[in-house]
């Protein structure tokens, strides 16, 4: 069964000057404020393009990650995942870097490099963003 999920923005006046709201409408979990300056400059309380994506990828990330660790029969007890989207102005979303630690009983770290690496192409955000590099830093416990 396929779902939606649905986020709007209302943004008032122009790009360096002007701002907006983004909102979670699927979840109902709430309003961020989003700003240029916020996307190009300090975050200073206001999210960006480039937070959020790094939120969907590195939520992601770790459900195709768990998945494929337990079925390969070595579930994780916990994983620790951080993605770092760089924006440079004028050129866009230059790369993502996917931090993950994992505490993986019965696997060695050989394993999870491998399972994370497997689970970095195969992630549906991460195919959604195939046009970006995607680099990774997978360590275990």
């Amino acid at each position: 069964m396929a779902t939606t999920r649905t986020a709007h923005t209302v943004w008032e006046g122009e790009l360096i000057k002007g701002s907006g709201v983004v909102t979670l409408d699927s979840s109902g979990i709430g309003e961020y404020p989003v700003s240029w300056a916020s996307r190009a400059e300090e975050a200073n309380g206001k999210t960006s393009p480039e937070e959020l994506i790094a939120a969907a990828l590195s939520s992601c990330f770790s459900m195709a990650l768990a998945h494929a660790l337990a079925g390969a029969g070595t579930p994780p007890a916990r994983l620790e995942t951080k993605a770092d989207a760089t924006f440079q102005p004028g050129e866009g979303i230059t790369g993502i870097h996917v931090t993950v630690h994992g505490d993986v009983p019965g696997l060695s770290a050989e394993g999870f490099v491998e399972a994370a690496e497997t689970a970095k192409a195969n992630c549906p955000v991460s195919k959604a963003l195939a046009g970006t590099k995607i680099t990774l830093t997978a360590t275990s416990a």
